[in-house]
């Protein structure tokens, strides 16, 4: 065990995703096992300024593998992103006696791990929680598989609607920025189309995909909707579809928040459990400043200056086998 090292804090930033918990709960026990003491800070980077903290125990984190959300709850915190509420979590921190925080989040909370690291020389370790999975280091982020998994479950439900009436739906899902989600589920659920922005097509093409289709007899149709879509929202590319005279009688759902909660997967479950042990261990081997991840099957760790200021790789091979597939 490095020198000083005899406290480290947990917390839980930004959005939440679904294995948050199952994350909190392999730290803690990890670091219970190694011989340290551990301190879970309540409503993220907001509590660690305000001190709302208090000592986590085995018994603290039993019965949560299964729970969505986060115990520990999360925040945003607009005083954290100015330099005086950094130095006073800092000094609350260092008053405490806390030597290390493992920080689970997204990239905004990646990015407040590594100010508070960089500005205050805080020993800080990222653990990547989001459902967008867009952050650098990594092949999948925590909740990601869960959110994809919740969506195709919806989709397959909305196919049943849409088979019985001859409908086009356009169904929006989470991402953020980014298209993962919105690829991975319409591999997943046998969509026609997804929109999103990796692959700014002309909104033409898919007119044009979709009287394809309707002539080759084909009733019904999914199609995938990134909110970060070049094209707007669901409902606008519906719209915009109609101004083309598209022939289908078309709908929208929008899935919105429910792809963030819920029991998280047995692949988000086991993910959690090796990155948030994996943290643990990189204190003690003396690492800090970095974040903790998985790339082929492999646990890893990068820089967190790199995770937060590098683009996450995109599946340019599933996107072509989608293409393909979908006609």
């Amino acid at each position: 065990m490095p020198d000083g090292l005899n406290h480290i804090a947990v917390l839980t930033s930004g959005g939440d995703s679904p294995g948050m918990n199952a994350a909190i709960r392999s730290v803690v026990r990890m670091a219970i096992f190694s011989g340290l003491k551990v301190t879970g800070v309540f409503h993220g980077y907001k509590g660690m300024i305000e001190d709302e903290m208090e000592e986590l125990r085995l018994s603290s984190v039993g019965k949560i593998i299964s729970t969505g959300g986060t115990f520990l709850k999360s925040s945003r915190s607009e005083a954290f992103r100015t330099p005086e509420g950094r130095r006073r979590a800092a000094d609350i921190l260092r008053a405490r006696g806390i030597d290390a925080v493992v920080v689970i989040g997204g990239d905004g909370s990646m990015t407040g791990a590594n100010l508070l690291s960089r500005e205050h020389g805080v020993a800080v370790i990222g653990i990547p929680g989001t459902i967008d999975n867009d952050i650098y280091g990594t092949d999948y982020t925590i909740g990601f598989d869960t959110a994809v998994n919740v969506a195709m479950e919806c989709i397959d439900k909305i196919r049943d609607t849409a088979n019985s009436h001859d409908r086009l739906f356009m169904i929006e899902v989470m991402g953020r920025d980014t298209g993962h989600i919105a690829l991975r589920t319409a591999v997943a659920s046998g969509a026609v189309a997804v929109l999103m922005p990796e692959d700014p097509k002309p909104l033409s093409e898919l007119y044009e995909h979709l009287t394809m289709l309707k002539r080759r007899k084909k009733s019904s149709s999914i199609v995938i909707v990134a909110e970060g879509s070049p094209h707007g929202s669901a409902y606008e590319v519906a719209e915009q579809l109609k101004a083309m005279n598209n022939e289908y009688d078309t709908r929208v759902t929008v899935l919105g928040h429910i792809q963030r909660g819920g029991s998280p997967t047995a692949s988000d479950r086991i993910l959690a459990a090796e990155l948030g042990a994996f943290a643990v261990e990189c204190l003690l081997s003396g690492k800090k400043g970095v974040m903790v991840g998985i790339i082929n099957k492999k646990l890893v760790t990068t820089p967190i200056e790199r995770a937060v200021n590098e683009q996450a790789g995109f599946n340019q091979e599933l996107l072509r086998i989608n293409t393909i597939l979908s006609r």
